[in-house]
């Protein structure tokens, strides 16, 4: 009887081997599916990135708008008739904090 036994569990053993460690196993199935979970996250960041391109060439395409805000704040350009001010801080204007929406304290004699 305990031969029996023994042929029996031997080969309960050999059919878990291809489930557990095998070609297709549980353990790679598993795997695969964590590498599928991390490519839907690069393809959607990647739709996203996408998709805001799209629009932005879109929108040049269409309108001026677009191309004069970018004509403005990457180039410097301005309109004719326009007066082009820049306000030069100095290092004690930077060292205090002082900002657009904090104006400066004069004091007046």
């Amino acid at each position: 009887m305990r031969v029996v036994t023994y042929i029996l569990l031997a080969l309960l053993l050999l059919l878990q081997y291809p489930l557990w460690l095998g070609k297709g196993s549980w353990l790679k199935v598993w795997d695969m599916g964590q590498q599928v979970e991390a490519q839907k996250q690069v393809n959607e960041q990647t739709h996203k990135r996408n998709s805001a391109l799209d629009a932005e060439v879109r929108d040049l395409k269409r309108g001026t708008d677009a191309i004069e805000e970018r004509a403005r704040s990457e180039l410097g350009m301005v309109k004719q008739g326009e007066v082009f001010f820049q306000v030069v801080g100095g290092e004690g204007a930077a060292a205090s904090g002082v900002t657009a929406a904090t104006p400066p304290q004069v004091k007046l004699k």
